[in-house]
């Protein structure tokens, strides 16, 4: 999809699409990485400075900064639904029309990067400064303490003393329990080497009726 386009708009003389993977284990993202062989620069930000600077707390998300440096729509679900709620871990299949929503989702959000990159200012799904400042959330003093732990833990976890690392990714994960991000760092990974196992679907679905994806207030997005 992100490739698709890039290769689409790349003589736009504009870097249209920078990938960071939220991952502090780079042996778990590379292979992901390698395999898919992106054109485009792709990172993986293992301390999670990315996510603390740009508020980011699942993947994934997206932040446009136009080419004087604004940001012009703060950090949001990059075309993702909620689809994978619906799925039945039976059979492991998710309903057609969930399915179909999620695609159009993500089409959605495709098309208006596609907008931004071709009209400029002139794009209808950007934010004004005073909007941009109004959609971010600045850190309160909890989330400010979890970072710290858990950049601690991810050094300590380097030195050998997983333990310890542990203890501080879990305290930066109690501190901050909007961050999957961080949370994902320290759960179990399934089979497939991602967090996606029981302890991932319980705390799903302890969200109850609030939101793994929160939606995007952009034109044509499901809601």
């Amino acid at each position: 999809m992100w490739q698709k386009l890039y290769d689409e708009l790349q003589d736009r003389n504009f870097i249209i699409i920078i990938a960071v993977a939220m991952d502090s284990r780079a042996d778990a993202a590379r292979p992901w990485i390698e395999a898919a062989g992106p054109r485009y620069p792709a990172l993986i930000d293992r301390d999670h400075r990315v996510a603390e600077l740009y508020n980011m707390v699942n993947v994934p998300q997206a932040v446009w900064i136009d080419e004087d440096g604004r940001i012009v729509r703060p950090a949001e679900n990059a075309g993702a639904y909620e689809a994978f709620r619906s799925l039945d871990r039976q059979t492991m299949t998710v309903p057609e029309d969930k399915m179909a929503t999620a695609a159009a989702a993500k089409a959605t959000y495709v098309n208006a990067v596609r907008d931004w990159v071709l009209l400029g200012p002139a794009c209808g799904h950007l934010f004004a400064a005073d909007q941009a400042r109004a959609r971010t959330a600045a850190p309160n003093a909890d989330i400010v303490q979890a970072h710290c732990h858990f950049r601690l833990g991810q050094y300590l976890l380097r030195q050998d003393r997983a333990a310890e690392g542990r203890e501080h990714l879990a305290e930066a994960a109690r501190l901050h329990p909007a961050s999957w991000n961080i949370w994902r760092q320290a759960a179990e990974p399934n089979e497939t080497g991602l967090a996606a196992g029981p302890e991932f679907w319980a705390r799903v679905d302890a969200l109850g009726d609030g939101y793994y994806y929160p939606p995007v207030a952009m034109a044509g997005m499901p809601q």
